[in-house]
């Protein structure tokens, strides 16, 4: 399994690895990794890898079989080979606008307190879908309930409990069609100040401040019951 540092420290940008395969698709299997793979809504990192003899543009991460990262190249070139000592650099303006916007979502779904059925994490922005048969009422004083919570500078901390414990607090769930991995016997929750708390693996800021101000788009309808909320950060 690959040692996911972002869980730890989402503001590492860059740490020495080993690699350890091949994917038949072109991707490079690292021991170590501060590059976030694809999933939950969060898009895969991006960077650079760097070895005694070469450097490769990696466009993505991706999660593979075991538990491991597999950093996929930006184009095919020659790849460092399976054992080679590699150090790896993130994109980190793309990364923080993630780890901004991700945040932001977690706290639109304090303000609209409904069932999330998806949701889509950008740079500069994002979008949560709820189970939302009706619009919501006024979308200025939801914009403006967001902002006074993100002005709090609440802290944003990582913590697990174990898969029973998370079974038996199901409403610690948002969301409807994605659930938290299981089968490992923990699962990390992001607690929010005493507002939030919810399953994620992704990156997240370290205060709510660090977001800045954000506004929110128009309100889309994706169905007989699901409403799309967009939000952006100013």
């Amino acid at each position: 399994m690959t040692d996911l540092l972002f869980r730890a420290d989402a503001y590492l940008t860059e740490c020495e690895a080993r690699v350890l395969g091949h994917t038949p698709e072109g991707g490079i299997i690292v021991d170590r990794s501060v590059f976030y793979p694809t999933g939950g809504g969060q898009p895969g990192d991006s960077g650079r890898i760097e070895w005694q003899g070469g450097t490769l543009a990696i466009a993505t991460a991706v999660k593979v079989e075991g538990g491991s990262v597999a950093l996929v190249p930006a184009e095919p070139r020659a790849m460092p080979p399976v054992g080679a000592p590699v150090h790896l650099v993130l994109d980190w303006p793309r990364r923080h606008g993630h780890m901004r916007v991700h945040t932001a979502l977690h706290l639109l779904s304090v303000v609209i307190p409904l069932p999330v059925t998806g949701g889509q994490i950008g740079v500069d922005r994002g979008r949560l879908d709820f189970d939302m048969p009706d619009p919501p009422g006024d979308l200025t004083a939801i914009e403006a309930a967001l902002n006074r919570l993100i002005d709090r500078d609440l802290a944003v901390t990582a913590e697990w409990i174990t898969e029973a414990d998370l079974a038996a607090n199901p409403g610690l769930v948002k969301t409807m069609s994605v659930q938290p991995p299981v089968g490992q016997g923990q699962v990390r929750l992001i607690r929010i100040g005493p507002v939030d708390l919810q399953p994620c693996g992704g990156t997240h800021v370290a205060r709510t401040s660090e977001i800045g101000r954000v506004e929110i788009g128009k309100i889309e309808k994706k169905g007989r019951v699901n409403r799309r909320v967009t939000i952006s950060l100013a």
